[in-house]
């Protein structure tokens, strides 16, 4: 009776932990994509990188910067102007030459403008790659100064082949018609360009200044490619 109590005692505690659960493996963890997130049915499952990238909207491209504010035809300005030199300078002709055959290129600036001293190098450099190109055309610089004083000072201090001579419209003294022939309405917002051409109509009149950019719609414009 002894042996057959010790056998049955152990199968008995078998018996119950079968019952408990107690031996159960656990369930193997899931692998793969346990992070995808799961679409509805026929549809495939989108990660939300995915989702935030798709709904970035592109770039707009950015709008080209139309040069000439005005294009309408007018006769260009007529008469004398006053001029201001550096000590050396060659001097300038009393009025500017207008319809004889050549382009003039009419920059209107002032000693106080920063962007007017800053784009006069490469006013200058346009002039001579348009002159080598085989465009005739003359650069005229128009000061609108009140302070004369700024003027001579300015020109004074340019080096050799800067600008050492101007043509000068203080305030007064025809200015308000001579740049109203170019179709200026603001002659404090400086600088502005007129391009006249050959038969000494307007062209072009831009307002602000001129870019490195801008070279080849310039180029266009008074006949060349190059």
């Amino acid at each position: 009776m002894g042996r057959l109590s010790a056998l049955i005692l152990p199968l008995a505690f078998v018996a119950l932990a079968c019952e408990t659960g107690a031996g159960a493996k656990p369930e193997p963890p899931v692998t793969g994509r346990s992070n995808a997130v799961t679409a509805g049915s026929g549809t495939a499952a989108t990660s939300p990188t995915q989702t935030t990238a798709s709904a970035k909207p592109s770039a707009a491209p950015a709008a080209p910067r139309k040069l000439c504010a005005d294009t309408t035809a007018r006769p260009a300005p007529k008469g004398a102007l006053r001029t201001a030199a550096a000590p050396g300078a060659t001097a300038l002709p009393g009025s500017i030459s207008f319809g004889v055959g050549k382009w003039v290129w009419v920059n209107l600036w002032a000693a106080w403008c920063g962007p007017c001293k800053e784009e006069m190098p490469r006013l200058q450099n346009f002039q001579s790659r348009l002159r080598n190109a085989g465009v005739m055309i003359d650069l005229a610089f128009v000061s609108l100064d009140d302070d004369e004083r700024q003027l001579s000072r300015f020109l004074e201090a340019q080096p050799e082949a800067g600008v050492r001579a101007s043509y000068w419209l203080p305030e007064g003294g025809g200015r308000d018609s001579w740049i109203a022939a170019l179709g200026v309405k603001d002659a404090g917002n400086l600088p502005v360009h007129a391009l006249i051409a050959p038969s000494g109509q307007l062209a072009c009149l831009i307002q602000g200044a001129v870019e490195e950019s801008d070279y080849q719609a310039i180029a266009d414009i008074v006949g060349t490619k190059r």
